[in-house]
C-alpha cells in the first residue's frame, strides 16, 4: 500500500501525467514570478498556492521525522512576498525538497504504521492523511491549471 500511495503522491506533485496529464511540479516550473503573483478576480495565486501545498507538506514531513504537528489552518496562506524570480525559484524548489521528502516517508511506511493514529485520534490515521494530501494536491493543481488559463487569455 506505501508504494501505492507513494506513486500516486508523485504523479500528482512532481513527475506524473496520467489522470490530469501534468503534475503541480510541470505546472509551476514553467510559471514565471510574474505569472506566480498575478491577482485574477478574487482567486488566490498561483504562488499562494504553491506555499499553502508546501506548507501542508512541510507540516506534514516535520511530524514523520518525529516533530511536532505545528501547522495551524489560519497561516497556510501566509506567503512571504515575491519580488523577483529568486524569490520564485526559491519557493518552487522547497516545494520540491518536501515534495521529495513526503514521498520518501511514504514509500518507507508500512501497512501497521499507516493505520497509526496521526498525532490525534480525531485526525484519523496516517493513511486517512496521506490520502488527503493526494486529494488536496490535485484540487490545487486544477486551480493553478484553470488560473494558469486565465493569465494567458
Amino acid at each position: 500500500m506505501n508504494q501505492t500511495l507513494a506513486n500516486r503522491l508523485d504523479e500528482v506533485l512532481l513527475n506524473g501525467k496520467w489522470v490530469a496529464n501534468t503534475n503541480l511540479k510541470d505546472q509551476i516550473t514553467r510559471t514565471s514570478w510574474v505569472q506566480a503573483i498575478e491577482k485574477v478576480e478574487n482567486l488566490n495565486t498561483i504562488a499562494q498556492l504553491t506555499f499553502h501545498v508546501t506548507y501542508y507538506l512541510k507540516g506534514l514531513v516535520n511530524v514523520f521525522e518525529g516533530g511536532a504537528l505545528e501547522i495551524k489552518d489560519k497561516y497556510s496562506f501566509d506567503m512571504p512576498e515575491i519580488k523577483s524570480e529568486e524569490d520564485w525559484k526559491s519557493m518552487v524548489d522547497e516545494f520540491v525538497s518536501n515534495s521529495e521528502k513526503f514521498i520518501s516517508h511514504v514509500s518507507k511506511m508500512d501497512d501497521d504504521f499507516l493505520h497509526k493514529v496521526f498525532v490525534k485520534e480525531e485526525y484519523g490515521s496516517y493513511l486517512r492523511n496521506i490520502e488527503a494530501q493526494i486529494e488536496h494536491a490535485y484540487y490545487h493543481l486544477g486551480q493553478i491549471s484553470l488560473i494558469k488559463k486565465l493569465i494567458k487569455k
